[in-house]
């Protein structure tokens, strides 16, 4: 067996070697919690696209609208021939119809390596080459940042929130919203070299803390936290929060002082509350005939919230579901209510367990990454409205306070990420992809992006280069040695760039006159050099690519969201128009959005004549789609399908047992999946992980017979204000499939 090298992925550090019995990977010593994920790195060199390719309708009819996009055969090609292809194409469009049509897609999950990462890569080189429509936020918590900007004045509760030293000293109960699921806590964008986050929990349960899980899954909590389960029905935490406010207000047990000091707007939040505002007077009783939690319990909990020091924690789950600003704010308002905000233990955090490190301290100074460059073009769109961009050129779309008109996008260059992952309403997409004159794809893979492109160029996965890993709330910058050589004839983003942008006589300006080992050494030495004297390294990048890794000067980790705003808003005012904490927003109220007022409201869901809630959560056995046909993802699967968990009792009431292959299905799709049956989740509830390769191959039996749960799922933003995903809730029902079982050749 060859050497063992350093690396790192999203989850985390590891050394992997090259055998005779396929790829040998081991966690980092260092790390106190290696990921299971690790499991998954050997499929690496499987199911890949091993040469470029085209679609045969488009090499028989040239570019243009096409409904066989998807279902249509690909051609291997040269390489030669793939690169002129896409360098025309670029060209013809920007001619044609502006460089605003050229839609640059990328995702940024495809590495942790900050050269390498594809969307540091497809911006800069569209952006040299001309330009191109762009996008903004994320799938993660997109309606979160246009809220927390108006309500607090940037990201912080998502970037800095109170770091887990505080709070396992400090903090006497969690209760959290949507849980701290320890699977999500497993990745990172950039890496993660110790997971910390199961750790830090388990002291603070030692510490004395007492923990609250408020969601429909029980393992959103770790068991062994002991925590108090309340099952709420999905969808209705912002009821249960103003329930909550009710009982605090009605009883006297706010903090009127910090209110007063602190936040603008409390006389509107409490009018809305108390049914003075024409609405109904928001009780534990009005409560409970909504989320499904006793009115008694309601009230025990509030009570108990202000009797402890008591941080709120928010999943970014909340937010990623119709209306998902109001959760996010109504637990943003019943922290102001405490009075406990910018004290130790206290207050919020949004996202804590969404990745790992968040909680732990954040780095104040840069990392070594690929500059972007500039964008002439100023068209984008929230990130989530890929298929409206696609299927409705010339129309508005109404954002945070902004008209944006959607481009006419001739030509998609996506580099990094799976949209028919991300996505919701896939058939939506589907069709959406079918409109553009080319679809351009460097994809490792073949995923369904990869299939639905006209022209398929084959990307080396992070095994197959050099790189630099490196993450904001990490404490070590990792080289990542190539551990593979290139599979097949796969070349690194970089490579295939350089080479197109020669096409386009833009080479100079893409590359810099350097190569891979010279861009790594120019990155590193640029950002040591550029770091004050006592953070900065001592090693150059010759004794930093030898030893494999550079530990970081980490400052103190004592930090408390805003404890200097708390101790005088005057002298240290938040980024808002009152310089305080937003509980009415006048920005807000200004746009006039019914389905975002100025302040937390409930806004009930539509109605649905499906029975059950499907929550589409993160998987805990892969990161999102990556490396689906690893040991660990496809070890999870039941009959060669997504595992699906039920409830006993709606399991019985259709006739499903355990092991069972089921058809969920809506107004907009099916899929099949295998049944597991579980009491950790409330009746009424199904839950199908996200991640789940698209496999549209038997039409006839589901719109996906591997079990992608976004087949199902609401394409439509959270508000105006937000835009966001809704992809975490929908309305199913569920039936034993009896037919033939179709095979799965999502891998294939």
């Amino acid at each position: 067996m060859a050497e063992h090298r350093q690396h790192s992925a999203h989850w985390g550090a590891f050394h992997a070697a090259a055998g005779r019995d396929g790829l040998d990977v081991r966690p980092d010593p260092v790390d106190p919690e290696p990921s299971a994920l690790l499991r998954n790195v050997p499929a690496s060199t499987r199911s890949r696209v091993l040469r470029p390719h085209v679609r045969r309708g488009f090499l028989e009819r040239g570019p243009g609208p096409d409904d066989a996009r998807g279902r249509d055969e690909h051609v291997p090609v040269p390489w030669e021939q793939a690169l002129d292809l896409v360098a025309g194409e670029l060209a013809r469009v920007r001619a044609e119809h502006g460089p605003q049509a050229v839609y640059g897609g990328s995702y940024g999950w495809s590495s942790a390596g900050r050269f390498h990462h594809a969307q540091s890569q497809v911006h800069r080189f569209l952006g040299v080459t001309g330009g191109y429509t762009w996008s903004v936020g994320n799938y993660s918590y997109g309606a979160a940042l246009p809220l927390l900007r108006r309500v607090v004045g940037d990201d912080a509760p998502v970037t800095t929130p109170t770091t887990w030293e505080v709070l396992t000293r400090h903090t006497g109960l969690f209760v959290c919203f949507g849980g701290i699921p320890a699977k999500n806590s497993q990745v990172n964008s950039g890496g993660a070299t110790r997971h910390r986050t199961p750790g830090h929990l388990a002291a603070a349960r030692r510490g004395g803390a007492r923990f609250v899980l408020v969601s429909p899954l029980r393992d959103d909590l770790a068991a062994e936290l002991d925590a108090d389960w309340l099952a709420p029905v999905p969808g209705t935490d912002t009821a249960l929060m103003l329930a909550l406010a009710h009982v605090l207000i009605t009883e006297g047990r706010h903090d009127e002082a910090f209110l007063r000091r602190c936040c603008e707007g409390f006389e509107a939040f409490r009018d809305h509350v108390l049914g003075r505002d024409g609405g109904p007077a928001k009780t534990p009783d009005w409560a409970e005939g909504i989320c499904g939690i006793a009115a008694p319990v309601i009230a025990d909990l509030a009570r108990e919230m202000a009797r402890n020091r008591t941080m709120i924690t928010l999943s970014w789950s909340l937010q990623r579901s119709h209306r998902g600003e109001q959760p996010l704010w109504a637990g943003i308002a019943l922290a102001c209510l405490l009075g406990q905000v910018g004290l130790p233990g206290g207050g919020f955090g949004h996202g804590y367990g969404g990745m790992s490190g968040v909680g732990d301290v954040s780095l104040p100074y840069p990392l070594p990454t690929l500059p972007q460059g500039r964008n002439p073009v100023p068209d984008h769109i929230p990130v989530a409205r890929i298929a409206d961009l696609l299927l409705h050129p010339g129309e508005a779309v109404e954002y945070d306070g902004s008209v944006l008109t959607y481009p006419d996008i001739r030509l998609v260059h996506w580099a990094g990420g799976n949209p028919f992952h991300h996505h919701q309403n896939l058939a939506r997409l589907r069709r959406a992809f079918t409109r553009p004159d080319a679809v351009v794809v460097h994809e490792p893979f073949w995923t369904a992006t990869a299939r639905h492109a006209d022209i398929v160029l084959p990307s080396t996965t992070t095994l197959e280069r050099d790189d630099i890993g490196a993450a904001r709330h990490d404490s070590a910058v990792v080289a990542m040695h190539r551990v593979l050589d290139p599979v097949g004839e796969s070349r690194d983003d970089y490579r295939i760039f350089s080479a197109l942008a020669e096409r386009l006589g833009a080479a100079a300006e893409f590359t810099e006159g350097r190569d891979e080992r010279q861009w790594l050494e120019h990155l590193y030495e640029t950002w040591r050099a550029a770091l004050p004297a006592d953070v900065a390294p001592e090693e150059d990048f010759a004794g930093f690519w030898r030893t494999g890794r550079v530990d970081l000067v980490v400052p103190n980790a004592e930090h408390v969201l805003y404890a200097d705003f708390r101790a005088d808003p005057a002298a240290h005012p938040l980024p808002t128009p009152s310089g305080r904490i937003e509980l009415r927003s006048r920005t807000i109220e200004s746009f006039g959005y019914d389905d975002c007022p100025p302040h937390p409201t409930w806004l009930p869901p539509a109605e649905s004549a499906y029975p059950l809630h499907l929550i589409a959560n993160n998987p805990a056995t892969r990161l999102h789609s990556q490396l689906d046909h690893g040991a660990l993802s496809t070890g999870s699967k039941v009959r060669g399908r997504e595992p699906v968990r039920l409830h006993p009792d709606d399991a019985t009431a259709r006739g499903i047992a355990d092991g069972d292959v089921v058809r969920l299905h809506n107004e907009r799709g099916s899929c099949l999946a295998g049944a597991v049956l579980s009491e950790a989740l409330r009746p009424g509830v199904v839950q199908l992980s996200t991640g789940a390769w698209f496999d549209p191959s038997a039409p006839e039996v589901a719109t996906c017979v591997h079990g992608n749960p976004n087949v199902l799922t609401t394409d439509e933003g959270t508000s105006r204000l937000g835009q966001g995903a809704t992809g975490q809730l929908s309305r199913v029902e569920v039936t034993r499939w009896d037919g033939p079982l179709p095979p799965v050749r999502a891998h294939g």
